[in-house]
């Protein structure tokens, strides 16, 4: 089986928990059988893992014809894509796109990030995927978050193959409730022409089912997992100190300082907590539009000497924070998944988490508090940072838990998922 799929992000260039999960759910299809993956990229940077699938840049792929030679291609995307696959995409230019602002090579350039002209990208994106969606041999087309629907619905008009989108967050959750038209237009005529609907949680299959209108046939739940810890990763967790011997206990929030993810909580309950003992410290590990709104705010309730943000944090320095970190919160007001907790429980750091996330779903060995039930969770915090058995129980017990939950598990569910779509 060949599967087209189309994503805006993939390590080790992420800026959030959409290229983690792409990778993820990359890797565990892999490991089916029978399966060839195409993933296309706005702009690859050539250290992509492509071991396991085949990687095309848009930014290489030519909407213009250009009168080019092969030497001086294969200079120009070295590492990136090889002379034969350019021109073999050339061959499959369908319009005349001149008026656009291309490159030498007759191909539009892409951040590869969230730039202010987003709505530019993603619509470039979406014409790029048609010479693509003409050259290639595919039997499903997978389209990951609102970005790329356009692009799935594209390759879908070109080709007739069925489309998957893979609803990762929707503008409800981004916005707590103060949703941008524009972008559930393009959210909900994604799902309108999808054959099938993957949900990160059953809280998303909802939203999908009740605010856009959707089919619940249709509409699946697929919870996300973790990957297994690289040799590298566990030698940086197994250099913690053991919480018994930690005079100051470090309690940690990583993600976005957006208000999706109820950032203001954290620190609400950290005053609270501070205010029975001083032996903790807080981390807010991001970067976002309120993190001066955060800063302020620990000021304000006296605790900015307990506080640290140490800005965006990726790679091995996500894990480098988990080996120090005694406690990890996520108190997002709306989380389709939540990726975080699970790494972070992977890590034996055990992990409290707001009952409005979709990780919640199948999380046990952890705590669930309301999001703005700050009393809850500063209990929470200091239970877990003054009761060493109670740490070690949750820290043992959710390391166990998280390692069951495999991407190859949710490659399998996919795979089976696929087949059912293309023979329906």
């Amino acid at each position: 089986m060949k599967v087209l799929m189309f994503g805006w992000e993939f390590p080790p260039h992420i800026l959030g928990g959409l290229g983690t999960a792409s990778y993820g759910i990359t890797k565990g299809l892999s490991l089916q059988k029978d399966i060839q993956i195409t993933f296309c990229l706005p702009r690859p940077w050539g250290d992509e893992d492509k071991s396991f699938m085949n990687i095309i840049g848009m930014s290489e792929t030519p909407i213009v014809w250009r009168n080019v030679d092969y030497n001086y291609v294969k200079s120009r995307l070295e590492g990136k894509m090889t002379p034969e696959q350019y021109f073999a995409l050339r061959d499959h230019i369908y319009a005349d796109f001149s008026y656009r602002m291309t490159d030498d090579l007759g191909c539009i350039q892409f951040s590869g990030k969230y730039p202010d002209n987003l709505q530019d990208e993603i619509n470039n994106y979406s014409i790029v995927a048609g010479v693509i969606a003409r050259q290639q041999e595919y039997d499903i087309i997978h389209a990951h978050d609102w970005l790329t629907y356009p692009a799935g619905i594209h390759a879908k008009n070109v080709s007739g193959k069925p489309l998957v989108i893979h609803v990762h967050a929707t503008d409800f959750d981004r916005s707590r409730g103060n949703v941008n038209p524009t972008v559930y237009g393009i959210e909900k005529d994604g799902m309108d022409n999808a054959d099938c609907i993957m949900c990160v949680s059953e809280l998303t299959r909802q939203t999908v089912i009740n605010h856009y209108h959707q089919d619940p046939a249709k509409c699946i739940a697929m919870h996300n997992a973790v990957y297994p810890l690289s040799d590298e990763i566990q030698s940086i967790v197994k250099e913690r100190k053991p919480f018994r011997e930690k005079k100051e206990k470090v309690v940690t929030f990583l993600g976005r300082i957006t208000m999706q993810k109820g950032p203001e909580y954290f620190v609400e309950a950290a005053a609270l907590v501070l205010q029975r003992t001083r032996n903790i410290r807080f981390c807010m590990a991001g970067s976002g539009d309120m993190m001066n709104d955060m800063i302020e705010l620990a000021a304000h309730r006296g605790i900015a000497d307990r506080f640290h943000f140490p800005g965006f944090m990726k790679g091995k320095q996500v894990y480098e924070a988990f080996r120090d970190s005694d406690v990890y919160v996520m108190p997002s007001v709306s989380e389709p998944f939540g990726i975080s907790p699970l790494e972070a429980m992977q890590c034996g750091v055990p992990s409290i988490i707001s009952k409005q996330s979709g990780c919640a779903e199948i999380l046990n060995k952890c705590i669930k508090t309301d999001y703005w039930d700050i009393n809850a969770m500063a209990d929470a915090i200091y239970a877990l940072c003054t009761n060493d058995a109670y740490h070690e129980y949750l820290a043992e017990e959710g390391k166990k838990e998280v390692d069951q939950i495999t991407w190859e598990k949710v490659g399998e569910r996919i795979h089976k998922c696929y087949l059912e779509v293309i023979n329906r």
